[in-house]
């Protein structure tokens, strides 16, 4: 087991047949093999604490993660103990492909609420691929998300402002939450600090104090002890320049 910092293994408790993600029209139906071999596939559940650590850098885990409830983030430590946070993980998305793929985690991933994630034996990946072409495709799909979702990380992080990257970032991390149904249509609180914001953004905590203090003046966010409040998702959209999420149906292992 990878987990480090506070996690148990709680069994079955949702199946697969009843997972609340698997109602929510933002993920694709599956027939009913494929549905039949994703309930087989799972061994069981995995519940973390806020802190814990899920996958480490270089380790090579026996397990596969679909996250069914909570945040968490990836990222990557220099040896000086520096981090840039690469991406957040939310409901509905897989954790630890690569390192069923290459041998081992090129990052980490650290679960920013207490979480709940689906299990699955890695050493059953290759079966996946050789009997169910449609869940062969659908991991082809996510890992080509996670690409894109860096790419445009890295053009935030390259030419917007610090401002513009700022409101990126909320902006696109409250979509991604309103589309697993986490604030509906309201509000989205994300449990993230300045420092967060900061490892992701690459800059200092007292420059990105000064950048959310100009959202808080323009109502667009609210910031307290237990994280943001995305008060105008439309607004921070507008003043990053980004256009927003554009996916339809995506998949959910």
């Amino acid at each position: 087991m990878a987990v480090r910092g506070g996690s148990t293994e709680v069994g079955r408790k949702v199946s697969c047949e009843s997972c609340p993600l698997r109602q929510m029209p933002t993920f694709r139906a599956f027939d009913k093999e494929e549905l039949a071999f994703v309930s087989n596939f799972k061994r069981g559940e995995l519940a973390a604490d806020k802190g814990a650590t899920l996958l480490s850098e270089g380790s090579n885990s026996a397990h596969l993660f679909t996250i069914l409830a909570g945040w968490g983030f990836r990222y990557k430590l220099l040896e000086d103990g520096r981090r840039q946070i690469l991406n957040y993980v939310l409901p509905g998305d897989m954790i630890g492909l690569q390192g069923g793929l290459m041998g081992e985690m090129q990052h980490s991933v650290e679960a920013l609420s207490p979480m709940l994630l689906c299990m699955f034996e890695r050493d059953r990946l290759m079966e996946l691929y050789r009997g169910y072409p449609g869940l062969a495709y659908d991991i082809t799909w996510i890992a080509s998300r996670e690409e894109r979702m860096l790419d445009e990380n890295l053009l935030s992080v390259g030419r917007r402002s610090a401002l513009e990257r700022a409101a990126y970032l909320l902006a696109f991390i409250a979509s991604r939450a309103r589309k697993v149904g986490m604030g509906g249509k309201g509000d989205v609180d994300i449990p993230i600090t300045q420092q967060h914001v900061a490892d992701t953004l690459g800059l200092s905590v007292v420059h990105t104090n000064k950048t959310i203090r100009k959202l808080i003046d323009r109502k667009l966010v609210q910031w307290r002890d237990g994280g943001c409040k995305v008060l105008d998702i439309e607004g921070l959209m507008a003043l990053a320049n980004w256009s927003g999420l554009d996916e339809t149906l995506r998949p959910l292992l």
